[in-house]
């Protein structure tokens, strides 16, 4: 499975079907711990492997890249990236949220309906796994649905894609805009749905409907982050650093389970883990989290007007921008969750292990952009000369804050560092959907209206 093209990538193919049965044993330990009364979910198995769930599984590429040197510290990206159709990590989690959901299908005959909220990414994700399950066999478009509820802020991002071109398919998979003042509230509006319509929906249609933010459902596929460090990296060292731009830290989190797996027998040497992660100012709640214990943005830092520059500074804390072109700043849409709770969950395992974090400004992105790029340019990753052509910038803001945390001396002594590559797209790498294909939420009742709708397509009214 794993090969090395050219000097200095390697690259896994298809590593879900690789690391299947491996984890396959990692998902019946999250089943066997699952509390009983949760709302319906299929039960954490993968299909048997057969072609079709190969092909499915197709679109789950990992690579390592050696970087350049960077201030003594020996920089590599972990490339999970690799899927055209998303050209993010949410591909991993979204292929194994919808095997469970197929395997669950197959099984019991139940049609289900996922219902995600997103800021842009997972919805992409996740409508391009429900599309592949379609496409390959393993599922018809009558058993399993999906409906994706976004921010209006993040339009922009959203991906047209056969499940959208497709007059049938876009009526069965709704995905609405939910234009609102804080944009996550899109998960208050669908975890309302589920509350009020979820059980209404299976007694009237016999449709499960799954609502999927859950940690689990994510932590299950970024486990394989940690099976591939291990087969794709030297353990020669004693510690690694990860860095990753997070909003909830899902993905670290799920390394650190799969890291877990990984060492508990004692026949694998994997490197300590130490996560550092990476934020912008629109959404700084964890490293606010690691550095004061609490997500009250009065512990930001001051800034004030260069009126020689026209930027705004501040030399309080190396570990938040010392510029920025406006202190209020919202980098990237991507990033949207505040106060997430999963900080009481990343902040004693980086005090156990060590780690850290930075949050990094537009303006810092667009200073180091040409060095960014650059320093890309041998990893397969091909960002736009114009940085106005960017429009997921998750990977440009992890570069950034490694550079800048080496150079502020806020980095683990250790000198291996990995940076996740989570995702970056351009204007030129999707086609935005049209105002069309898309509907509009502005409460539960035209959610559920436009759910309802997409179930009578499946039933053929």
């Amino acid at each position: 499975m794993a090969a090395t093209l050219s000097a200095p990538t390697t690259v896994l193919k298809n590593a879900l079907t690789h690391y299947h049965a491996e984890l396959s044993r990692a998902l019946a330990e999250l089943e066997h711990h699952r509390a009983a009364g949760e709302a319906f979910s299929p039960a954490f198995r993968l299909p048997e492997p057969s072609p079709a769930l190969e092909e499915f599984f197709s679109a789950s590429e990992i690579a390592v890249t050696e970087l350049p040197r960077y201030r003594g510290r020996r920089l590599r990206l972990l490339d999970l990236m690799r899927n055209p159709a998303t050209r993010t990590t949410k591909t991993l989690a979204s292929l194994t949220i919808v095997a469970r959901a197929v395997r669950h299908i197959a099984e019991t005959g139940d049609r289900i309906m996922i219902v995600t909220p997103s800021s842009a990414n997972k919805a992409t994700a996740l409508r391009d796994a429900v599309h592949r399950a379609i496409a390959s066999g393993l599922v018809t478009a009558d058993h399993l649905q999906i409906t994706s509820v976004v921010p209006g802020a993040s339009v922009g991002k959203l991906w047209s894609s056969p499940l959208s071109e497709d007059v049938s398919l876009r009526r069965r998979n709704p995905l609405a805009v939910h234009e609102c003042a804080e944009p996550a509230s899109v998960k208050d509006l669908a975890t309302a749905f589920a509350t009020d319509h979820a059980e209404r929906l299976h007694r009237r249609y016999g449709v499960r409907v799954w609502y999927t933010l859950g940690l689990d459902n994510y932590r299950a596929a970024d486990m394989v982050r940690a099976f591939a460090e291990r087969d794709l990296l030297p353990a020669d060292r004693s510690a690694r650093t990860h860095v990753h731009s997070v909003s909830s830290a899902f993905g670290l989190l799920g390394h650190h389970l799969g890291h877990q797996i990984v060492t508990q027998d004692g026949r694998s040497a994997s490197p300590q883990a130490r996560y550092f992660l990476v934020q912008h100012l629109g959404t700084p709640d964890m490293v606010l989290s690691l550095r004061h214990g609490t997500h009250d943005r009065s512990n930001l830092p001051s800034y004030e007007l260069d009126p020689a520059t026209g930027l705004y500074r501040q030399d309080q804390d190396p570990h938040f921008p010392a510029t920025t072109y406006d202190p209020d700043e919202h980098l990237d849409p991507t990033f949207y969750t505040r106060r997430p709770v999963t900080s009481t969950q990343m902040d004693p395992i980086i005090a156990a292990q060590g780690g850290g974090g930075i949050v990094v400004s537009l303006q810092e992105c667009i200073t180091r952009y040409g060095e960014v790029r650059a320093l890309l340019s041998d990893a397969d990753v091909a960002l736009p000369a114009d940085p106005r052509r960017l429009r997921e910038w998750s990977l440009v803001m992890a570069v950034t804050g490694t550079l800048n945390a080496a150079d502020r001396g806020l980095l683990p002594d250790n000198e291996d560092v990995l940076i996740h590559g989570s995702g970056s797209y351009s204007d030129q790498d999707y086609r935005p959907l049209p105002a069309g294909h898309r509907l509009r939420a502005a409460d539960v009742g035209e959610l559920a209206a436009h759910i309802e709708d997409a179930v009578h397509a499946a039933d053929g009214r």
